[in-house]
C-alpha cells in the first residue's frame, strides 16, 4: 500500500523565526518542530517565495518523527 504524501507548511517572521507549522505536536513550539524536521528530513525541504516553505514527506515518516519529538507520557 502506498504512503499518503503530507505537506507541512511553515511561515517565517521577518526575522526568520518560525510562526507557523503544520503537524505539529503540543509538547513542541513551532521554532522546536521545524528544527526537528530540519536535523530529521531537510531534503525534504523546499523554500518557497514571502517568508514560507514546505516539507514533502509521507504520512508514515510525519508519524515516526512526531513520535520521536513527543516525551512519553508516564
Amino acid at each position: 500500500m502506498e504512503s499518503q504524501g503530507v505537506l507541512i507548511h511553515v511561515r517565517f517572521a521577518p526575522n526568520g523565526a518560525v510562526v507557523e507549522i503544520s503537524e505539529r505536536p503540543p509538547a513542541l513550539s513551532p521554532q522546536d518542530w521545524f528544527n526537528a524536521l530540519c536535523d530529521k528530513a531537510s531534503n525534504a525541504y523546499q523554500p518557497l517565495a514571502g517568508g514560507r516553505g514546505v516539507f514533502r514527506l509521507t504520512r508514515t515518516v510525519v508519524d515516526v518523527f512526531k513520535a520521536e519529538s513527543t516525551p512519553n507520557a508516564a
